[in-house]
């Protein structure tokens, strides 16, 4: 059996590894030996605990077979994992051997090992996040002025630039990045709380063993133990599934792009990428693909989480369960969804030849609002309506451009010269905002002037 990383078509070598049952077992090796550190600091345990638990810290003694054999009849692998980190010391003749685990609860020692991995995955992350900012921040740049049609209901609206698209995406990048650290800051916590949360067992004291073992861990102290209170881990949860969303929208728009009969963007071409098995000729968008699978997946399993919220009294029956394998996939998928996306925004092909041509075979009509706009102060934003409506309509049926249907209308000549309906129906004279938008978000001094 490979604990350490089993292969996955839906996460990333690095994130699979981290919630590998290999990395939990070392993770738990750290509370124990954290633990051990702390109760002898305060008289609990035998000098030199610490250190005879700090040779285990890589977890080589155990026996993942019999492990997992005895996982089910304990409910859960802290029981049988304690009792042969007990018997390993006690094959040593280690004195620590007696004060193993005192004071804690399984819950303990599995919550805080998921906390240890969840800070390790929330690295990965938000490095990950950090190299997306900076690969869609240079296409922002290079795209600021690259025209394309805006779409609305996956219909041509008026033109946009793909700047501006992918500065949408940066933007909630950034949104999602200070979500995440706040959430981080709350859910990055030592368990330790004994059998019912009072640490009891350790008599005045559990309050200084806590800070203790929370220090060794570089984790923060809670208020006090949270067995059967969810929420920060939830919370976490939550914004990675906001996080996969935001580049669902990206994967879905880069999706649409790359279809063919539209093909002004498209994820980067590689030998045998996105291949059919019987149509030689398909360039399927895989990275889009593998992206939508988390946006669709992870709102599934937040459900869940929050779902098993409702945990009973000091200790849950089943609903805390539910996390083992929940929270791990979740950043198994975000993992993936970031990776897959770093690779489309370092290598996004653009057709800016396409998107104008594109835009150009809609004689005009992506422009009528700009059109309207300038007739609606000279004959009101109803009359101007009803004249494009019609005019754009017989432009559609007779597949000519705009201009001429309007250079034969009086009531648009009377007030519009030939030449300005010509400029006010060019996709570069009707971009409003668009420059301004983009500089705030590339953070430009001169954006809002």
């Amino acid at each position: 059996m490979n604990s350490e990383c089993n292969p996955s078509l839906f996460s990333t070598p690095e994130m699979t590894k981290t919630f590998s049952l290999l990395r939990q077992l070392r993770a738990m090796m750290r509370f124990e030996w954290a633990l051990s550190c702390a109760l002898e600091k305060y008289g609990f345990a035998v000098p030199g605990a610490g250190a005879s638990l700090e040779r285990l810290l890589d977890a080589s003694y155990i026996d993942i077979d019999e492990l997992l054999r005895d996982a089910p009849a304990s409910g859960n692998i802290a029981i049988p994992f304690v009792n042969q980190l007990t018997a390993e010391l006690k094959r040593n003749n280690e004195a620590s051997a007696w004060s193993v685990h005192l004071g804690a609860t399984s819950q303990d020692v599995l919550d805080t090992a998921l906390v240890l991995q969840m800070k390790e995955g929330i690295g990965i992350i938000l490095a990950a996040m950090g190299r997306l900012e900076t690969a869609l921040t240079a296409q922002v740049k290079t795209h600021a002025e690259t025209i394309m049609a805006g779409r609305t209901w996956l219909q041509p609206g008026p033109p946009i630039t793909l700047g501006l698209k992918l500065a949408g995406t940066l933007a909630a990048l950034r949104r999602h990045r200070s979500r995440i650290e706040a959430a981080s800051e709350r859910a990055f916590v030592v368990q330790f709380g004994g059998a019912v949360g009072t640490l009891a067992a350790l008599g005045d004291m559990g309050s200084e063993v806590s800070t203790e073992l929370a220090r060794l861990l570089e984790l923060d102290e809670p208020e006090l133990p949270w067995h059967t209170q969810r929420d920060n881990l939830v919370e976490v949860a939550a914004v990675l599934a906001l996080l996969a969303g935001s580049l669902g929208k990206l994967a879905k728009d880069i999706a649409l792009l790359m279809q063919a009969e539209v093909g002004e963007a498209s994820e980067p071409a590689a030998e045998g990428r996105g291949g059919s098995s019987t149509m030689p000729q398909k360039r399927n968008p895989v990275a889009c693909a593998a992206i939508l699978v988390g946006a669709a997946r992870i709102p599934g399993l937040v459900s869940t989480l929050l779902t098993a919220m409702p945990q009973e009294h000091e200790r849950g029956l089943g609903l805390w369960q539910t996390e083992w394998e929940t929270l791990p996939e979740i950043f198994r998928l975000t993992a993936l969804a970031l990776a897959q996306s770093i690779e489309i925004a370092e290598g996004l092909e653009v057709d800016a030849v396409r998107m104008t041509s594109n835009l150009n075979a809609m004689l005009g009509l992506a422009q009528s609002e700009g059109i309207s706009a300038a007739l609606a102060p000279l004959i009101g934003r109803s009359a101007a309506y009803e004249i494009l409506r019609k005019a754009t309509l017989e432009a559609r049926t007779r597949q000519v451009h705009l201009a001429e249907i309007l250079e034969s209308i009086p009531a648009v000549t009377a007030h519009l010269s030939s030449a300005k309906i010509k400029r006010l129906l060019q996709p570069r004279e009707y971009l409003g905002s668009t420059q301004r938008f983009i500089g705030r978000v590339l953070g430009e001094h001169d954006a809002n002037r």
